[in-house]
């Protein structure tokens, strides 16, 4: 099977733009307020959408592979993040500071009043939407393994001639 340099480029394209768009509809349609972590998991599939446009872009075979293996590598980022979320959700683990809210007492009371008015209103640690027991985290780390597998066999198969 012979991979093209202009499919896998185009697939990364299209998934990316469905993934994030995915995201604004829960959003802005479902009014589903992302937490910090959820906008943080946003970040991989913008810059695999301008690696993806780079690669369709440029000319010859390598270039467009070194392009795709380095979206591989970004959707392993976003898988990453999106892990340490499902790890925060499940109470695994402690989630970053913008993700608790978390107000020091002993503040005064101008730094506490500060502190209220700069905490999140989604907390990282809930889950706020899940199908079959998975979150939408759970779900996008998932779909970045997936993408990133798939995106590093593409490119590696074509900076190697294609093959």
């Amino acid at each position: 099977m012979t991979i093209d340099q202009r499919t896998v480029p185009a697939v990364i394209l299209a998934a990316s733009i469905a993934v994030l768009g995915t995201a604004f509809a829960f959003q802005y349609i479902g009014g589903l307020q992302p937490c910090v972590l959820c906008i943080w998991q946003r970040w991989p599939y913008v810059v695999t959408i301008a690696l993806a446009a780079l690669a369709l872009a440029l000319a010859g075979r390598r270039a467009a592979g070194w392009a795709i293996l380095a979206s591989g590598l970004v959707f392993l980022a976003g898988a990453g993040i999106a892990g340490f979320h499902v790890g925060v959700e499940q109470h695994w683990w402690e989630g970053t500071a913008g993700c608790t809210g978390a107000i020091d007492l002993d503040a005064s009371a101008e730094e506490l009043g500060k502190a209220l008015l700069a905490a999140p209103v989604v907390r990282c640690d809930e889950v706020p939407w899940s199908v079959f027991g998975i979150s939408m985290a759970g779900y996008n780390l998932i779909l970045s393994l997936a993408l990133a597998a798939g995106s590093l066999y593409a490119g590696r198969r074509l900076l190697r001639g294609g093959k």
